[in-house]
C-alpha cells in the first residue's frame, strides 16, 4: 500500500516536472478581459519584435501612491508584461523617484527639467485631506536613447474615473509610439512651406522639436518657384508631407499649380489656414477694437476642388477659452481672465483615431468650413459646439462684447466644421484648365492620398516667454493646457502612418472602479465580513470539531 503510494507520488512528480519544461518551450497567455485590455494589437507587436538588445522599462509608479495610480501602475505593469512575451529583451524596473526624502526637493527640480510633469494629486480618506505628488511616467531605454512615455492621461472635467480610463486607454499606444521612436532607422521628411508670410520659426519651435524623433524637417521656399518652378518641384518631390502653417500673403497661380502638383503625385499636406485677417494684438493696439477683415490667399478654387471651402467668417461660441486683460499700472496692475467668444474650446467627438483621446483643443479666430459634394471622403475632426454662430466679415470687434452678455437664442448655427480630413484618389485642381506654367510629367488624376484642412493658423503658434519658445498648447495668461499639439502630431502620424499605429488609439478598455462614497459608508461592514466572519467561522469549526471528537472517542 504504502509503495503503491509512492509510486503514484513520484508519478505526479514526474507528469508536473514535464509539463514545466514543455511550458518553458510553448508559452502561452490568455487574456480573459471582457474588453481584451491585454491582447496586443499587430502594429504593437511589430514595434516591440524589433529589438535585438535590452530595453529597459523604468516605471516611476513605486512607493506610496493613492489608490487610483496604483491602479494605474497595476495595468502599466500588466501592459509591459504582455510586451516582454513578445520579446524577452524587455525588461521592466519599479522606481520611486522621491525615496530619498533628504533630496526629495532636487529630484522634483531635476525630473521636472527633463519634461516630467508630476501630478499635484488631492488624497481623501477617511475624513482626512493630504496632497501627494506623483511623477506618472515611465522611461523606455534602448541603446543610449530615452523616450518618456506619459502613463496619466488628463481631460479637462473628467472624474478621477474617467481619468484612469483615459490613461488605461492611451497606454498600449504610448509604449507602442516610444518603440517606433527608438528603432526608425529611415526617418519620412517633412517640408515646411515658406514665402507667402507663414509663421516664423520660433513660433513652430514646439511642434517641430516634438516631431523630429519620428521625421526629419527641411524648408522650401516658394519664392524660387517665379524662377525655376521644375527644381521647386523636384525639392518638394524628395518631402513625405507638406505643411504649410498661416500664410498671410496670396499664392501665384504658378505656386499653386507646384503644390498641386506634389499633392496628386501623393504627397500628403496639412493646411492651416486663417480666412480671416485678426488678432487679438490688434484690439489691444488698436484700443480696445479692431477691423476683422477677409484674408485673399487666393487658394479658394484649389481647396474647392478637394471639396472644401473656407468661409471668410468668424465663429462665435459660447464654449469659449479665456484671454487676459490688465488693469491698473506698474505695480498695482492687475491681470484678470475675461471670456473670449472668438477663441472657441473645442471638444473631440472621437470620431476618429486622431481625436480619439484628447485634450480640449483651442481656437483663435477660427473661420468655418464648408464641405462640398465630390467624390471625396471627407470627415469632420473638430467642430465648433451646439451653442456657437458664425459672423461675416468685414466686422468691428471690440472689448466692449464683454459688457452685456450673449443672446444665447442667437447661438442656433453650430456644429461648425474646424479642421477637416480629405482622403481618395486625388485629381489636379488644374485638370481641364490653361496650365500657368510647363513642368515635367505633370499628372492630371493621381494616386489615393490624403490631406488635413484646418481653420486657424494659430492652432500650431506656441507662446513665446523671454524671447523662449513655450510648450505648444499652454497658455502662459491663464495657466491652462490644452491638446493642440497632440492633435497636429496625430494629425501628421495619420498622414505618414504606414504601419496602422495610430489606430491603436481607437482601442476602448473600461476599468471598474470603486465607488469611494459606498467604500467609506460600508467599510465597517465590510471589515466585519472579511476579518470577523474567518474567525467567528473558525471558532464555531473548532468547537464543532471539538465536540464530536469527544463523543466519538469518550468512554
Amino acid at each position: 500500500m504504502k509503495g503503491k503510494f509512492v509510486f503514484t507520488l513520484i508519478k505526479g512528480l514526474a507528469v508536473l516536472l514535464l509539463l514545466n519544461i514543455l511550458g518553458g518551450f510553448a508559452y502561452k497567455r490568455f487574456d480573459l478581459t471582457e474588453d481584451a485590455r491585454f491582447t496586443l494589437s499587430e502594429p504593437s507587436i511589430e514595434a516591440a519584435k524589433k529589438f535585438d538588445g535590452p530595453v529597459i522599462i523604468d516605471v516611476l509608479l513605486e512607493g506610496n501612491i493613492p489608490p487610483e495610480f496604483a491602479r494605474l501602475k497595476s495595468e502599466t505593469l500588466q501592459l509591459v508584461k504582455s510586451f516582454a512575451s513578445i520579446n524577452n529583451n524587455i525588461k521592466v524596473n519599479l522606481v520611486d523617484p522621491l525615496e530619498n526624502k533628504a533630496q526629495s526637493q532636487q529630484t522634483i527640480l531635476d525630473l521636472q527639467r527633463i519634461g516630467l510633469k508630476p501630478a499635484n494629486v488631492t488624497v481623501e480618506e477617511g475624513g482626512k485631506v493630504s496632497q501627494e505628488l506623483i511623477f506618472p511616467w515611465a522611461m523606455v531605454n534602448y541603446n543610449d536613447q530615452t523616450v518618456k512615455v506619459p502613463l496619466l492621461k488628463n481631460k479637462l472635467g473628467a472624474s478621477a474615473e474617467e481619468r484612469i480610463n483615459n490613461s488605461v486607454q492611451q497606454l498600449e499606444y504610448a509604449f507602442s509610439d516610444a518603440f517606433t521612436k527608438l528603432s526608425i532607422k529611415e526617418k519620412k521628411r517633412i517640408a515646411v512651406i515658406k514665402g507667402n508670410g507663414e509663421l516664423d520659426d520660433i513660433y513652430l519651435a514646439d511642434y517641430l522639436t516634438s516631431i523630429r524623433d519620428y521625421y526629419n524637417l527641411g524648408i522650401i521656399t516658394l519664392d524660387s518657384v517665379a524662377n525655376n518652378p521644375q527644381k521647386v518641384l523636384d525639392q518638394l518631390n524628395n518631402f513625405d508631407l507638406a505643411l504649410v502653417a498661416k500664410p498671410t500673403k496670396a499664392f501665384s497661380d504658378e505656386e499653386k499649380y507646384v503644390l498641386d502638383q506634389y499633392i496628386v503625385n501623393g504627397g500628403k499636406s496639412i493646411w492651416l489656414i486663417d480666412q480671416v485677417a485678426m488678432e487679438v494684438d490688434s484690439i489691444f493696439a488698436g484700443g480696445g477694437k479692431a477691423l476683422a477683415l477677409p484674408r485673399e490667399l487666393n487658394l479658394n478654387d484649389f481647396f474647392f476642388k478637394y471639396g472644401v471651402r473656407i468661409n471668410p467668417v468668424l465663429v462665435n461660441d459660447l464654449y469659449f477659452t479665456q484671454i487676459v486683460l490688465a488693469s491698473g499700472e506698474g505695480n498695482d496692475s492687475q491681470f484678470n481672465p475675461v471670456p473670449w467668444y472668438y477663441n472657441p474650446m473645442v471638444f473631440s467627438k472621437n470620431n476618429h483615431p486622431i481625436n480619439s483621446n484628447i485634450e480640449a483643443v483651442r481656437y483663435q479666430f477660427a473661420s468655418s468650413i464648408d464641405l462640398l459634394d465630390n467624390d471625396y471622403q471627407k470627415t469632420v475632426l473638430l467642430q465648433s459646439s451646439p451653442l456657437s454662430k458664425t459672423e461675416g466679415t468685414p466686422k468691428q470687434i471690440g472689448l466692449d462684447v464683454l459688457n452685456s452678455p450673449p443672446n444665447r437664442d442667437s447661438y442656433n448655427d453650430g456644429n461648425q466644421p474646424l479642421a477637416v480630413l480629405v482622403e481618395g484618389e486625388f485629381s489636379s485642381a488644374f485638370k481641364n484648365r490653361i496650365k500657368p506654367v510647363k513642368l515635367k510629367n505633370a499628372v492630371e488624376d493621381g494616386k489615393p492620398n490624403k490631406m488635413i484642412v484646418i481653420s486657424d493658423g494659430d492652432l500650431i503658434k506656441n507662446q513665446l516667454q523671454n524671447g523662449q519658445p513655450l510648450e505648444l498648447g499652454y497658455d502662459k495668461w491663464t495657466s491652462s493646457f490644452y491638446g493642440n499639439k497632440e492633435f497636429l502630431i496625430n494629425c501628421t502620424n495619420y498622414l505618414l502612418d504606414d504601419t496602422g499605429l495610430i489606430n491603436i488609439r481607437n482601442k476602448k478598455v473600461a476599468i471598474p472602479v470603486l465607488d469611494t462614497e459606498k467604500v467609506e459608508n460600508k467599510r465597517t461592514k465590510w471589515q466585519l465580513l472579511n476579518i470577523g466572519l474567518p474567525v467567528v467561522l473558525t471558532l464555531l469549526l473548532g468547537t464543532a470539531f471539538g465536540y464530536f471528537r469527544k463523543r466519538k472517542y469518550s468512554t
